[in-house]
């Protein structure tokens, strides 16, 4: 795809194979692809090759949050009737997607097709980016969990509400017991308070160290990357079906996404 080619790149700072990333969450609700898809066009600002894929494959919404209308989803490339080149498409924000169509009962389950063309697709783009962004699921179902396990790091998002630090829980818990995983980012969005987010990370952090570790052979670590405050910018944004970090840039919530990039890119 030639606006592949044609975007720029840090010089002599190209990966061989990208990063990749799941972002996910234990419940639905909380922010999941608006963190994923303004986290894009912050690591894209700072001159990296990403791609995000809409991997929530049954309830997809970031072509929504991307005011995108795409002729061409991963279920073309999934029963052959488009190529994985024609499907990449430019977003907003400098970066590159592949979305799925939303409402497709046939992908809300993990069969042995849905996983072949997942991990083709994934070695695929690998190649070819800095950065691989999986918006995954909400939720630790086969689907969701199966397109986490592509991912080198995981990114949990949840809210101070009770309900999402439950559920958060419940999928800390899953990978640190199904995928072996000791190290597992978290952003706390929509906190009332800078400092709230360090509250939330360390009464998790007590939770999996009561109830998890025990019989681990290492324990969990749990690595706040950031949190986001609560912000009319982010609600105006999300109404207006744009980018954060294009129509409020200089906004509080759009530098805690920026220093999220900055420090996974570090």
């Amino acid at each position: 795809m030639s606006t592949i080619t044609a975007t720029a790149t840090k010089p002599g700072a190209r990966r061989a194979v990208a990063h990749t990333l799941a972002v996910t969450s234990g419940k639905g609700g909380v922010g999941k692809t608006f963190v994923t898809a303004n986290l894009a066009a912050a690591l894209a600002a700072r001159g990296e090759r990403v791609l995000v894929l809409d991997a929530d494959l049954g309830l997809a919404n970031l072509d929504v949050v991307l005011n995108l209308y795409p002729k061409i989803t991963l279920h073309d490339v999934f029963t052959d009737k488009a190529t994985l080149e024609d499907a990449i498409l430019p977003a907003p924000g400098g970066f590159f997607v592949l979305l799925a169509g939303s409402g497709l009962v046939e992908y809300s389950r993990l069969t042995p097709e849905v996983r072949d063309k997942l991990l083709q697709i994934i070695d695929q783009v690998k190649p070819r980016f800095d950065w691989v962004l999986l918006d995954t699921g909400a939720g630790i179902s086969d689907v969701v969990l199966f397109a986490i396990s592509l991912a080198e790091q995981v990114l949990v998002v949840a809210t101070p509400e009770p309900t999402s630090m439950t559920d958060a829980y419940a999928t800390i818990k899953v990978l640190a017991t199904q995928q072996e995983r000791r190290h597992i980012g978290l952003l706390v969005n929509q906190v009332q308070q800078l400092g709230e987010g360090k509250t939330v990370r360390n009464q998790l952090q007590q939770v999996v160290q009561r109830f998890v570790d025990v019989g681990l052979p290492q324990p969990v670590k749990l690595e706040l990357l950031g949190e986001v405050r609560s912000d009319n910018a982010v609600r105006e944004s999300v109404r207006r079906r744009q980018l954060l970090m294009e129509v409020y840039p200089g906004s509080e919530a759009a530098q805690a996404i920026r220093a999220l990039a900055a420090k996974l890119c570090e």
